[in-house]
């Protein structure tokens, strides 16, 4: 485990690069609140030259979405032996993954990690990251995590991230549900810059207000509304307690900076 906990400089300083550090700190301040997690990591496969999406047509672009979402059959689903895989090896190696599923855009795929505690939603992440990447060596073809991989009327790339404090999960919960939202509504800008490595600027090809995203300009919530920047599940909404979404994140982010972000304002450390 030692091998990526830390990336140091000078005198066992962390690296600016190395967002464990913070998000270690910001997870044992609030510890008192059980933070749970869960990732829907999106990703895309390419030719393994990157020359186009699996399983595109060397000119031109397949047909348009609506039949490769949760998909099955040759002709609407590209690199299932690659998700299949990787699925195993996850199992194998102790990584929380959760499920998996073919996504809007063809050759675009999504695994779920979690539920983890704290500090280990960003661990499994990374090293589940790694796995895909060394699977897909082993079939010729190359992973894409870039949040809008293909101009134009196709989906985007998330990594919708859900969470849940003990609170949130006892009954009642639905009012610090509420009251994590408003919090996070006053800090838009904040978790924008945290959502993708780029400041946001990745983000803003992807968060367009279409394919199932907000704009990146403004702040909305809703019950099962995939087009808002947070989602509450429709069950959680029923039971008045539970956890909710956030579909900013993109696929490129950095899990550490993510989590953090989102329990910095939560426990408002800031």
């Amino acid at each position: 485990k030692q091998w990526y906990q830390r990336r140091v400089r000078g005198q066992n300083e962390p690296h600016e690069t190395n967002k464990r550090s913070e998000c270690v700190r910001v997870m044992e301040k609030c510890a008192e609140e059980h933070p749970w997690f869960g990732i829907e990591q999106e990703y895309t496969l390419y030719e393994g030259d990157g020359s186009r999406p699996l399983g595109w047509p060397k000119n031109g672009f397949p047909a348009p979405q609506g039949q490769y979402y949760c998909a099955v059959g040759t002709q609407n689903v590209f690199g299932r032996k690659v998700v299949e895989a990787h699925y195993r090896a996850c199992m194998y190696a102790g990584i929380k993954i959760a499920g998996s599923n073919a996504e809007v855009m063809p050759s675009q795929w999504e695994y779920q990690v979690g539920p983890c505690e704290g500090i280990d939603m960003g661990d499994h992440l990374w090293v589940s990251r790694w796995i895909l990447m060394r699977v897909a060596e082993e079939f010729g073809i190359s992973v894409s995590l870039d949040p809008k991989p293909v101009p134009g009327e196709w989906n985007g790339a998330g990594c919708h991230t859900n969470i849940s404090t003990l609170k949130m999960r006892e009954e009642g919960g639905m009012e610090h549900i509420m009251a994590a939202i408003e919090k996070m509504s006053g800090k838009q800008r904040e978790h924008i810059a945290e959502y993708d490595p780029n400041q946001g600027r990745d983000n803003s090809r992807r968060l367009t207000g279409r394919h199932e995203t907000a704009s990146i300009e403004t702040f909305s919530h809703g019950v099962a509304n995939r087009g808002a920047s947070i989602r509450i599940p429709r069950q959680c909404a029923h039971d008045g307690k539970g956890y909710f979404e956030d579909r900013r994140p993109a696929s490129n982010c950095d899990p550490y900076s993510v989590t953090s972000r989102i329990m910095k304002t939560i426990c408002a450390l800031d």
